[in-house]
């Protein structure tokens, strides 16, 4: 049973939120920006504004109905300051990711709802450690946040061997996802306008598009992702089994969502009074 399950209110709001964020990363397609617009700095507090009311949402809604609990909580604070500590470790050298891994075993375990919060708080939580707040910090919460919402939405069908490879497989294609959304957020504004590669205001969006898929290929394909993936699959196909059992033990452990039933006592059964209410201490009246 996910940890955080999506009902249908959470649902519409991830759904809109999604639908936003997309349209966050790629209106410069369809409506030309003002030559002043450098780098976001206008619409990124914007993203930020609007992806945590979104964690928010989730949450609150959640709590409202009884789908989330203290424990849940407590899991999700665990799990986001150990991926917070995990990033440091990388730091994006040579596409060198750590973060990701955890996410996408966790979305697996716990259920896309959980998954895609912890993608967000991850990416902000490290972005406090790291001193990484800036302009690109809203586009990699909501980006992260999509890759544990996908992890959790995989077939429960595969176990073992079938399971590892599905989840490597998806490693490796949300790291070149990840590394196109990442480029896509300032590649309009950062290349200027005399180039082979440089975003044309006003063009059609397959032209636009041919020229951005070139300068993904060119600029971080076959390195900052790549590595990404590398290191994905890696993690995922040496730590993935281990930590897969870990985090199904805790789940089983902490009993997430489980009923709870209280059973009152029959007719006439003596009430139990705990002993320290009956038995003055020794040396007292």
């Amino acid at each position: 049973m996910p940890v955080l399950p999506i009902g249908a209110r959470p649902a519409v709001v991830l759904t809109l939120a999604s639908v936003a964020g997309l349209a966050m990363f790629f209106w410069p397609l369809f409506v030309a920006p003002t030559p002043e617009a450098t780098a976001h700095t206008a619409d990124a507090p914007l993203v930020f504004v609007l992806t945590m009311p979104v964690l928010l949402a989730v949450v609150l809604a959640e709590i409202s109905s009884g789908g989330i609990d203290a424990k849940a909580l407590a899991m999700l604070g665990v799990l986001s300051a150990i991926n917070a500590g995990l990033r440091p470790l990388g730091a994006g050298t040579a596409g060198i990711e750590t973060v990701f891994f955890l996410l996408v075993l966790a979305g697996r375990v716990f259920g896309p709802g959980f998954g895609f919060v912890l993608g967000c708080t991850s990416l902000f939580a490290s972005a406090l450690l790291t001193a990484g707040v800036g302009p690109w910090l809203p586009f990699q919460m909501i980006a992260s946040g999509w890759v544990g919402l996908g992890a959790g939405l995989l077939p429960k069908r595969p176990t073992g061997r079938a399971e590892i490879a599905m989840l490597t497989a998806y490693g490796i294609l949300v790291a070149y996802g990840f590394g196109f959304l990442m480029n896509m957020w300032f590649w309009p504004f950062t290349t200027g306008t005399d180039t082979q590669l440089s975003f044309v205001a006003g063009a059609p969006v397959l032209d636009n598009l041919h020229r951005f898929a070139v300068f993904t290929l060119v600029t971080s394909t076959w390195g900052w992702d790549t590595g990404r993936a590398v290191t994905n699959a890696v993690a995922l196909v040496t730590l993935g089994p281990a930590v897969l059992a870990v985090l199904r033990r805790a789940a089983r452990r902490a009993a997430f969502g489980a009923p709870v039933t209280i059973t009152p006592a029959p007719p006439g059964a003596p009430r139990e009074v705990p002993r320290a209410l009956t038995t003055p201490p020794r040396g007292r009246p």
